[in-house]
């Protein structure tokens, strides 16, 4: 039987066509780690040890499905985000470290305050609105989605952390979301990516990940930004906070938007890698 090294290595070898080196390796390592029930320490300490034969088993299909392309969180059934580990399905984006990011942005500037009645919209997994409902005790959380079958991997995963959150089925384009209150937060990861950008997108993105939680028309990039932030005139309460995660090629045409709907204090925010990924605005009711 191999060891823990080597068959590590020979599955990082197997998906190195596919991806660079590194994250060959990492996907390697997190694919054995999740068979076999172990922490990255863990798998690192038991490296010299075989691999029974019932694991190798397991494993053949799983590495066959990550040589089809498809992503590491749907052959697990998880993802990790914000110290949270997820269900994910391909009705669902894998959650993305910007939206962490955008996550903390918003949980930094909103912290301390109680009772915030808060809305995500297109939640997806429900990554955004699990997060904020555990990091913003008290707080009521309000989620929407189009898809009833990403809303069903979100309530479970709202389950799952004993998160408090309304989830509603509803397509923000058309309907109204029904709330119990003005809104302190309104909060979204809409979709933005170009239809044009299909053919700079990897393989495993555009054959399993769900493209209409992905794209918008070339001819209307800022279409969901536009219809949210409008739908936050109606619902804000003076003094809330809209806080978007944005293509960073609109930028400044997306903070531009907000402005001309009212919306004061509006600010673009880079994120790590120093891309203008977010805007964050009042409104002043």
């Amino acid at each position: 039987m191999p060891t823990l090294r080597q068959l590590t290595a020979s599955v990082a070898a197997a998906l190195t066509p596919l991806y660079p080196r590194p994250e060959a390796e990492a996907m390697a390592g997190q694919l054995l780690e999740h068979l076999l029930h172990l922490t990255p320490l863990q798998r690192r300490m038991q490296a010299q040890e075989p691999v029974p034969e019932e694991i190798l088993a397991q494993l053949a299909p799983l590495r066959e499905r990550l040589l089809r392309h498809e992503p590491l969180q749907y052959v697990l059934g998880t993802a990790h985000f914000a110290g949270l580990e997820l269900e994910v399905t391909p009705a669902t984006l894998i959650p993305r470290p910007e939206t962490e990011e955008l996550v903390q942005l918003l949980v930094q500037e909103q912290q301390g305050r109680s009772g915030l009645h808060v809305l995500d919209v297109g939640t997806g997994s429900g990554c955004i609105a699990v997060a904020l409902a555990l990091a913003l005790p008290g707080s009521q959380v309000t989620a929407v989605d189009v898809s009833g079958e990403a809303l069903a991997v979100a309530r479970r995963n709202a389950a799952r952390h004993g998160a408090a959150v309304h989830f509603q089925q509803l397509d923000v384009l058309a309907a109204m979301p029904n709330l119990p209150a003005p809104l302190d937060v309104l909060v979204s990861n809409p979709p933005y990516v170009l239809e044009a950008e299909r053919a700079q997108m990897r393989p495993n993105v555009l054959a399993y990940e769900p493209a209409t939680a992905l794209f918008v028309p070339n001819h209307d990039p800022l279409l969901f930004y536009r219809r949210i932030a409008e739908l936050g005139r109606q619902v804000l309460r003076p003094g809330g906070g809209l806080y978007f995660e944005i293509n960073e090629q609109y930028g400044p045409a997306t903070q531009a938007l907000v402005q001309e709907l009212g919306y004061t204090e509006a600010g673009l925010v880079a994120d790590l890698f120093g891309k203008l990924r977010f805007v964050r605005a009042t409104w002043p009711g």
